[in-house]
């Protein structure tokens, strides 16, 4: 499984999906491990949620951070 590869297809799932939007909001685990279609080991369902959020949050800095450079 390319790690990156599937945090980049689940991010675009939370952007695109506001259903799954909100099971991954209640329980990240289960809504990844229910759009993989697969039991993933619990070590590695966790790195794949943490990147999941980090590249969220990182969107949402960088959206701001462009919208403020049109101000100036």
């Amino acid at each position: 499984m390319d790690l990156k590869e599937k945090i980049e297809e689940i991010v675009e799932k939370v952007k695109d999906d506001d259903n799954f939007k909100e099971e991954f909001k209640k329980n990240p685990e289960k809504a990844i491990e229910n759009l993989a279609g697969i039991d993933i080991p619990d070590g590695m369902v966790d790195k794949v949620v943490d990147g999941v959020k980090a590249k969220i949050a990182g969107d949402k800095i960088s959206g701001a951070v462009g919208s403020l450079k049109k101000l100036f």
